[in-house]
């Protein structure tokens, strides 16, 4: 097992560079930040070439990235076109999106399991009709779509929730967003763990621990939902990155000033520092997050080793 998490952090390093040299080279050919900073007015060209030289734009792309890269590994990822940090940006907006994406995944385990358990034992039936349908409906229906009804709904006609979330985004305000985030992977989940439960309800291992006369309760949670629970995991340890990356939009709509916001701020004002500079972490937890899921594997199916 150690050999294995050695190996598997050695092939991330290839990966984060790739990722972050791919997002830095995209960021850049975006248009010309210092232009930006202007307004509508053209910039002064000394004011443009003092400003490109202090952000050191006037280098080559190529060593912009080693500069960068250079100066992560040593904890600074650079400071914003305001000249405020982008780690302070970070202290603020990712404890914020960490809180949104637990209620997500939290959702996404408790809902979805637990409806993709119900309808793959009853398949066929009319709860299984109606789940699978339901489903197709909130997977069919973007995102923004959703959110924008849930608040009006919600926080504008009937006032059960507050239309935007606070500054400080306590948990409680942030179970309605997180529930508009993960509606699409929850739907998934549920599909996922659905036809996973249906398959493995005719395997040998599940016929041959009813043969024995093991109680229901016990064929379903110690054989039958351990291993259709792999792929499911696969897919929300993937979903992780994804739902702190993807939570531009239930960020907008909600006005939660997380990483999502930040994100879109920086790619809106053409502020290279902040969008690589969040990105990076971004990756950083998705490579970690795959590495969970992995060694997750072997506590779900004692079939699985790692030499």
């Amino acid at each position: 097992m150690g050999r294995y998490v050695i190996r598997r952090l050695l092939q991330m390093i290839p990966v984060f560079i790739g990722a972050t040299l791919l997002i830095f080279l995209m960021v850049n050919v975006m248009g010309d930040p210092i232009a930006g900073l202007c307004g509508e007015r053209q910039c002064d060209p000394a004011t443009a070439a003092q400003l490109r030289s202090e952000f050191g734009l006037d280098k080559p792309v190529w060593q912009q990235y080693l500069t960068y890269m250079g100066n992560v590994f040593t904890g600074d990822f650079g400071t914003a076109f305001n000249g405020q940090k982008v780690t302070e940006l970070m202290a603020t907006a990712f404890p914020i999106t960490i809180r949104l994406t637990i209620v997500a995944i939290v959702f996404e385990i408790i809902i979805g399991i637990t409806l993709g358990v119900l309808t793959g034992l009853r398949r066929g039936r009319p709860v299984d009709s109606g789940v699978l349908l339901l489903t197709l409906v909130v997977i069919s229906v973007p995102t923004f779509v959703t959110g924008l009804i849930v608040q009006l709904l919600l926080g504008v006609k009937w006032n059960v929730i507050s239309p935007s979330v606070s500054s400080a985004a306590p948990l409680g305000e942030l179970i309605v967003p997180g529930l508009v985030l993960a509606s699409v992977s929850l739907a998934y989940v549920t599909r996922l763990s659905r036809t996973s439960i249906a398959e493995n309800t005719r395997s040998d291992y599940v016929r041959t621990a009813v043969a024995k006369g093991l109680p229901r309760h016990r064929v379903i949670t110690r054989h039958l939902l351990r291993n259709s629970l792999i792929p499911v995991i696969t897919f929300i340890g993937t979903d992780i990155g994804a739902l702190m990356g993807g939570a531009i939009v239930t960020e907008r709509i909600f006005n939660i000033h997380g990483v999502g916001y930040q994100l879109y701020q920086g790619i809106l004002r053409q502020n290279t520092q902040t969008v690589v500079g969040f990105v990076t972490i971004l990756v950083i937890i998705f490579l970690l997050a795959n590495l969970l899921v992995d060694l997750l594997y072997a506590v779900l199916d004692p079939r699985i080793r790692y030499a």
